[in-house]
């Protein structure tokens, strides 16, 4: 639980605060941005307005339950219960984002892609209680593919509860993640199913992978939408295996039609067509070369 002694100073005055616990994961800036932002030399997030009506308030004690380290609090009591069942939180058609960040993956942004042939998880969630109840009503979970080795979290245990095969790249396979039943190898893209298409984009991890699904790619940690300036990112600093790599792997996207960027970290991306997506991925391109 957050704790008040721990209220970061820069929150506006109110009931709701964050601590010094928070770890800058941006959850709660990407469920609730009219009520969080970030302070750039904490570089962690506060309160940077009360909520203003009920919706607002609706939407901040949902960030407070996904909140991967329980850093928000609230000096008043506060009913949490309808929040936590308002995730999965559609955000596209047939496009859920999960909440329910883990500490283990950093916080990561995990989504459900609901389809008739199987529903999928995109990285895993946390197993809490409320989202796996909501996930029984949505009809379960089919697939659950790990973008790379970062964000795999509670992946046994949606294994256990759903009995979903998953999927990760064996370049970022570890103890942990051995008894996957899906491994893929090499760079070459494989079809999952019709609609699902993985391409290997090694640069970030090793075995980094990104899925499409119709004209949106969920991309983990390769590539993502910048907070401060609205553009296409990557991160040479969070580069852990090759960013060269990564560069080609960016490269080899500009083959792919997408629209539409969800990640894991960061900012989701949004482009009114493909052509359009393409010129801001050649923009980081050219960037990413300077770098």
């Amino acid at each position: 639980m957050a704790r008040a002694a721990l209220r970061l100073a820069k929150n506006a005055p109110g009931a709701l605060y964050v601590d010094g616990s928070c770890i800058d994961c941006e959850t709660c800036r990407r469920v609730a941005p009219l009520t969080f932002s970030r302070d750039p030399r904490a570089g962690q997030s506060i309160v940077s307005r009360q909520p203003q009506s009920g919706a607002e308030l609706e939407r901040a004690l949902m960030a407070l339950v996904a909140c991967p380290t329980a850093s928000i609090g609230s000096d008043e009591k506060q009913e949490v219960a309808a929040a936590s069942r308002r995730f999965p939180d559609e955000i596209a058609e047939g496009i859920y984002d999960c909440g329910y960040a883990a500490e283990s993956s950093y916080g990561a942004a995990s989504y459900l892609i609901r389809r008739p042939a199987g529903n999928v998880l995109v990285d895993s969630p946390r197993a809490a209680k409320p989202l796996i109840a909501r996930l029984e009503e949505l009809g379960g979970v089919e697939l659950l593919f790990l973008t790379h080795r970062d964000d795999v979290a509670d992946h046994a245990r949606w294994r256990d509860q759903f009995g979903c095969r998953r999927v990760l790249h064996e370049a970022d396979v570890s103890a942990d993640t051995a008894s996957v039943e899906l491994q893929l190898k090499g760079t070459a893209a494989v079809s999952l199913a019709d609609d699902l298409k993985v391409i290997p984009v090694p640069g970030h991890t090793r075995g980094s992978a990104v899925l499409l699904f119709g004209e949106t790619l969920f991309t983990g940690d390769h590539l993502w939408g910048d907070e401060d300036t609205g553009e296409l990112s990557a991160g040479r600093s969070v580069c852990w295996y090759s960013w060269p790599k990564q560069i080609r792997s960016m490269e080899r996207l500009l083959e792919v039609r997408f629209a539409r960027v969800l990640p894991g970290h960061g900012r989701s991306y949004s482009a009114n067509t493909p052509e359009e997506m393409g010129e801001a991925l050649r923009r980081l391109i050219a960037r990413m070369k300077r770098n």
